[in-house]
């Protein structure tokens, strides 16, 4: 099925590993124009250069935190330079605390919400007039099943994506009728954090028998952790003009772990 999305331009935050690096790939594949930005320079390069090496006039990767406006601004500002507009925006910049209530210290809380706030505001302010111009301009914010099944492992992101959830409901309001805003909610995504839990863990039984255990333990209908090319493909749709009627809803990519109706 053509999407429509070859020519178009997106932004995608945080795009050197996992979701964001999939969603790049995806996008790319479409015949889309993409930027895309992490922190880490060099790492970013090296990623883009492994997912899409025969696509270099069609991706802009450069530097930046998207919790600061400058940064922000230089990467927004760099794509419509460079493929001449912006038709949709991916917020996937972001992480998980893993820790308890009582060993998150005030400061964990500030970073946290600065982290899941200040990053979509920021992109999306300093988008918002560029998308106002595109004939089917999409926002899509990738978020988690935490935000409305909160863990007491991770009390502090349980937060703050749950109230990006609801800021991501508002903004579907705010920015319509010329802007959709879309959450995808993922459960557990196996991006490479969870290779690295496994190794840390030193379980001396296969990978597989490791993954069945946790993911028995957390409820995963589908019995197994997902994959970035599937959240990828999701994101891709809600960009798409195909979904030009829905705006301000969820897509949940979680293998049916959610325990609520």
């Amino acid at each position: 099925m053509d999407l429509h999305l070859s020519g178009r331009t997106y932004v995608v935050t945080g795009g050197s590993s996992g979701v964001g690096l999939a969603t790049v790939a995806e996008l790319l594949a479409e015949g889309a124009n993409v930027a895309t930005c992490a922190r880490d320079a060099d790492r970013l390069a090296a990623a883009i250069s492994d997912v899409a090496p025969d696509t270099g006039e069609r991706v802009l990767a450069v530097a930046a935190d998207v919790r600061s406006r400058t940064d922000v601004d230089a990467l927004i500002s760099g794509a419509v330079d460079r493929f001449g507009g912006l038709d949709g925006l991916v917020n996937n910049a972001g992480g998980s605390r893993m820790a308890p209530l009582w060993e998150t210290s005030m400061d964990d809380w500030h970073d946290e919400f600065d982290l899941k706030f200040a990053g979509v505001l920021n992109t999306i302010d300093a988008a918002r007039e560029h998308l106002g111009r595109s004939d089917a301009a999409s926002i899509v914010n990738i978020n988690a099943v935490l935000a409305r099944q909160p863990e007491t492992r991770l009390i502090a992101t349980s937060a703050a994506r749950a109230g990006l959830l609801n800021l991501s409901k508002s903004l579907s309001f705010e920015l319509a009728p010329r802007v959709r805003v879309n959450s995808v909610l993922l459960g557990l995504i196996d991006t490479g954090q969870w290779q690295r839990r496994y190794a840390a863990s030193e379980d001396p039984r296969p990978f597989a028998e490791w993954e069945h255990d946790i993911v028995t333990d957390r409820g995963v209908a589908l019995g197994r952790f997902g994959r970035a090319d599937e959240v990828a493909g999701i994101v891709a749709m809600l960009l798409s003009p195909r979904s030009s009627y829905v705006t301000g809803t969820t897509v949940e990519v979680a293998g049916g772990v959610s325990r609520y109706v």
